[in-house]
């Protein structure tokens, strides 16, 4: 059974997190529940660590596959301007 509870919140903030559950598909409260759950279990901690490895083994392969895919959208340069 679920409980209700209360919790204020700056505007901003409750705002931020609004348009953060809105950006996941999630209403409000289910939300919070998955903050909560994810940090009381260890399982944001453990996907922090694991994104951080993924950066340190691939971080130079990750950068030069953005350069690659930054690069059509490039802006030429100008002849004459300066590098």
């Amino acid at each position: 059974m679920k409980k209700q509870t209360q919790v204020r919140l700056e505007e901003d903030v409750l705002a931020a997190g609004k348009a953060a559950a809105a950006a996941r598909r999630l209403d409000f409260n289910r939300y919070v529940e998955r903050l909560i759950i994810e940090d009381t279990t260890g399982a944001r901690a453990a996907g922090m660590a694991a994104a951080q490895r993924l950066i340190e083994e691939h971080g130079t392969f990750l950068d030069d596959l953005e350069e690659q895919l930054d690069a059509p959208y490039a802006q030429p340069r100008q002849p004459g301007a300066a590098a």
